[in-house]
């Protein structure tokens, strides 16, 4: 359970180094204030908003988390670990839930499976198995009680260490690490926030937040005046959309804990960063890489083709779908 501001919250540390396994809970409560923030900004830990329940793919996600999906034979939320660890990232904290335990289990280091497949002779899938969260830390928190994307990071409070953090929506895939780092990049340099952007035709503005840009973009930056959950197309001040890539410095707690229920009912991320943005400086990042919106099953499945072409998962596999698209038309 998460509960902003009074935070109890169920942390699990998982020692990954080929060693052991620790799978013992313990409790603890939110802590940490506000920081002044100078010179070069830290980042070194992901904060993965994972306790959806993937109404949009059901009933397979009755059984299977939306994040364990595979693309080729990856599940959709290693790509995302993936793209942060290319840009530095050495701790990763999944806000889970109590009814997803295969988030948890996927994490946990399973000895006896590697030596099955050291026995079969399959060393490669082995040394695989042994690499999730080998060189990195893994923290699980449980959000069992939904209240937004503002809530869910809130939830990650007590375990987000240093002097600014990562969010990834695991809906959203990258071809590589390039935007994130960029991102850090900003935010190490300007010691403050900076959200992932990218330019969409007006008529789509209304689905997500949208940025007030201060100036005119350099070099795929932009400092940001103001920004805008969900406004009518009449409304955005731009056709600039945050996207799910966020570098947060840690006094967004702060905002997080005071924040009232906004578009949809719901404790909005987009509304802390506003009111951050207030006392900080804010910049935003256009995307320079290919991004996948695995947010639907139509979503997932393009991103599934298209990287498996991109990465050669699929020997013929282009000359297939040629050949089922024209037997269609």
């Amino acid at each position: 359970m998460c509960v902003l501001g009074e935070g109890i919250v169920a942390k699990r540390l998982l020692h990954l180094n080929g060693l052991s396994g620790v799978n013992e809970f313990v409790y603890v409560s939110r802590h940490g204030s506000s920081q002044d923030i100078v010179g070069l900004v830290e980042v070194r830990t992901l904060v993965i908003p994972a306790a959806g329940l993937g109404t949009r793919f059901l009933p397979a996600t009755k059984a299977v988390p939306k994040e364990l999906m595979p693309i080729g034979d990856i599940p959709a939320i290693q790509l995302v670990i993936d793209e942060a660890l290319g840009a530095g990232i050495d701790h990763v904290v999944i806000v889970g839930s109590s009814s997803k335990p295969a988030l948890e289990e996927y994490f946990s280091p399973r000895p006896d499976l590697e030596r099955m497949m050291r026995e079969k002779g399959n060393d490669e899938m082995a040394d695989r198995l042994a690499a999730i969260g080998r060189d990195w830390r893994v923290s699980i928190v449980h959000q069992d009680d939904p209240k937004g994307l503002g809530h869910a990071v809130g939830c990650a409070s007590s375990v987000v260490g240093g002097d600014a953090f990562v969010v990834s929506l695991p809906d959203e895939i990258m071809s590589g690490p390039q935007f994130l780092q960029k991102m850090i990049d900003v935010c190490s340099t300007t010691s403050g926030s900076v959200v992932g952007l990218m330019e969409v035709d007006r008529s789509q503005v209304s689905a997500y937040g949208v940025v007030a840009p201060a100036g005119a973009m350099t070099d795929g930056v932009v400092e940001i005046r103001d920004l805008v959950e969900k406004p009518t197309v009449e409304e955005a001040p731009s056709s600039l959309i945050i996207i799910g890539r966020y570098v947060l410095t840690t006094d967004i707690f702060d905002e997080i804990a005071r924040l009232q229920p906004g578009a949809g009912g719901e404790l909005q991320l987009t509304d802390a960063i506003r009111a951050q943005a207030q006392r900080a400086p804010l910049h935003g990042v256009d995307t320079m890489v290919k991004r996948w919106d695995t947010g639907t099953p139509a979503g997932f499945l393009t991103a599934a083709v298209e990287i498996a072409l991109l990465h050669g998962w699929a020997d013929g596999l282009e000359s297939r779908l040629s050949d089922i698209i024209g037997g269609r038309s």
